[in-house]
């Protein structure tokens, strides 16, 4: 059986931008995936082909689901890669949007058939969404870093050239097997702060989607997610304002975001014990982590 299974094959897509985002390594707090989740549920997409996952996953990794068909019958859902079309007349663009699970296994295969994919629809720009830890505060917005290979794209669309080097995820394949096809592509990493990455964080989401409309010139309505990313936002600052630790380890990493840091401030918990303090704040108080807005 071929990988790539069409249910049908889409026509017409007005100078379309493939969107994809990774759930696992590239996917920090959920952030990428709810957000291209969100983005096809605004736009009504349409699902038009999926990935058959036999030759790139561990099933011991990422495992089928046994799923209750009208409560009774049980069906296997195995963990596909998911492609649809969002049509938006008035904008641009068409969009495809790519979602699933990164790949355990043959990433150059799963790429270079995203990108006959991608050719064979006539898709003009390649997009990926990611999420990364880093040490910056929940008080601040979020920054998206975007960035691109080609220098045509970087100055067009004002993005800037990486100077990464280290390991990477099947993003980082993706974009190499796009440069080497031609393709133009370029990629939206939202900064995570590292001691709440254990919730899933609609916030970062939130402005992965707003900095996506201003590079594909898409509007989105994301009135839910808007909701779900302040109520985050209260209940974190409920559980910083619970413990003075918690609360001058936050303040000094405001500090080193904007301000000179007090080298006289004293030693602080590590971001590992905050995020088990976070956690078992939200738990006593009989709260689940704060949901993304889709799923």
């Amino acid at each position: 059986m071929q990988p790539l299974q069409w249910e049908y094959r889409p026509d017409g897509l007005r100078a379309p931008a493939l969107v994809c985002a990774f759930k696992g390594w590239n996917d920090a707090a959920d952030a990428a995936s709810t957000a291209i989740t969100t983005v096809g549920t605004a736009l009504g997409a349409r699902r038009f082909a999926t990935i058959d996952p036999e030759e790139f996953y561990d099933f011991q990794a990422t495992r089928p689901r046994i799923q209750l068909v009208e409560g009774q019958a049980r069906q296997i859902v195995w963990p596909e890669v998911e492609l649809y079309e969002a049509r938006i007349p008035r904008a641009p663009r068409d969009l495809i949007l790519l979602g699933g699970s990164e790949p355990s296994f043959r990433w150059r295969g799963f790429s270079k058939l995203i990108v006959d994919v991608a050719e064979a629809i006539g898709v003009q720009l390649v997009v990926t969404l990611g999420a990364l830890l880093a040490d910056v505060p929940h008080t601040r917005p979020i920054a998206v870093t975007g960035l691109a290979s080609d220098p045509a794209l970087v100055a067009r669309l004002g993005l800037s050239t990486s100077s990464y080097e280290g390991p990477t995820g099947i993003i980082g394949i993706l974009h190499a097997a796009c440069q080497e096809a031609g393709l133009p592509s370029a990629s939206l990493w939202a900064a995570v702060p590292h001691y709440i990455a254990a919730a899933p964080n609609p916030k970062a989401a939130l402005a992965l989607v707003r900095k996506l409309e201003g590079l594909v010139g898409v509007a989105v309505d994301a009135t839910d997610m808007e909701t779900a990313a302040a109520d985050y936002e209260r209940q974190v600052n409920l559980a910083v304002q619970s413990d003075p630790d918690v609360q001058a380890f936050v303040e000094r990493l405001e500090q080193a975001a904007g301000e000179d840091t007090n080298e006289d401030a004293g030693p602080l918990p590590s971001g590992d014990t905050i995020a088990r303090d976070l956690q078992r704040f939200l738990r006593q108080r009989g709260e689940d982590p704060p949901p993304g807005p889709a799923s």
